[in-house]
């Protein structure tokens, strides 16, 4: 097993099972041709990557020190020094493209944040997460772990739970659980309402959820009148993407 030194400051924690490692190269789809990889450090699954035949592998570090190893045992890869939080794809694929990686817990909800907004490329990832966030991600309505990733993310993905990740195979050890999910891509090109007034109902709701959509969302300055009383004296945890859809249509008739 692979050993390398923490970069505590991102709050990344260095996977060191080569079968965990293998496992989540694996859990890519086998049609998969292109692939940015973020946060490689010192390659623990790049090396995995390279391995797949006919793939267009490029990966995001933002540590200089891993570039630079990075560099030194895997001369012909792609290696983007930069942030994929503000790193613009588009500009080295054209088409869609995967997104795999040992996401550092601290900016993970980030990172999904920014597939989101990269949603009509992205059409596929598979990132090792903290635990409680993947639960999160993968939580269905009216669960306590039902959230904003969740309903924004399942309404362009199909989302997927593979498995949990203990800690010892970390160095250094988290303190919690961690889990591989998967989303895929669906169907989905364009949802039936403003999309922006969407995210905005969806975040809305949450951001006070233990309040009644009713007042959640005047809260935030949208128009409820046309909206049902049976749906505004419910929580945002009880409602399936689906119905969020539904709700931010009944607002914008509004507007």
């Amino acid at each position: 097993m692979t050993e390398v030194k923490a970069k505590k400051f991102l709050g990344q924690h260095f996977l060191t099972d080569e079968n965990i490692a293998r496992r989540i190269v694996d859990s890519l789809s086998p049609t998969t041709r292109r692939v940015v990889e973020i946060g490689p450090g010192m390659g623990v699954l790049t090396k995995y990557l390279i391995d797949r035949t006919d793939t267009d592998l490029h990966v995001i570090e933002i540590d200089r020190e891993s570039v630079a190893y990075l560099h030194d045992h895997y001369p012909t890869l792609d290696v983007i020094e930069g942030d994929f939080l503000k790193y613009d794809l588009s500009t080295i694929f054209h088409d869609s493209y995967s997104v795999i990686g040992n996401f550092p817990y601290n900016i993970s909800s980030q990172i999904l944040f920014r597939v989101f907004e990269c949603r009509n490329q992205a059409v596929e990832v598979v990132g090792m997460f903290q635990k409680e966030v993947a639960e999160r991600v993968a939580a269905g309505p009216g669960s306590k772990t039902y959230g904003i990733l969740s309903v924004l993310l399942s309404a362009y993905y199909d989302i997927e739970y593979l498995f949990t990740v203990h800690e010892h195979v970390f160095n250094p050890p988290p303190k919690v659980k961690s889990a591989v999910i998967r989303l895929t891509r669906n169907d989905v090109t364009s949802l039936e309402c403003d999309e922006s007034l969407f995210v905005k109902v969806v975040k809305a709701g949450f951001n006070q959820r233990r309040k009644t959509l009713r007042n959640a969302l005047r809260s935030a300055g949208l128009e409820v009148a046309a909206v049902p009383d049976e749906v505004l004296g419910k929580r945002a945890e009880q409602l399936s993407t689906a119905e969020f859809i539904s709700l931010t249509k009944t607002i914008e008739s509004c507007q």
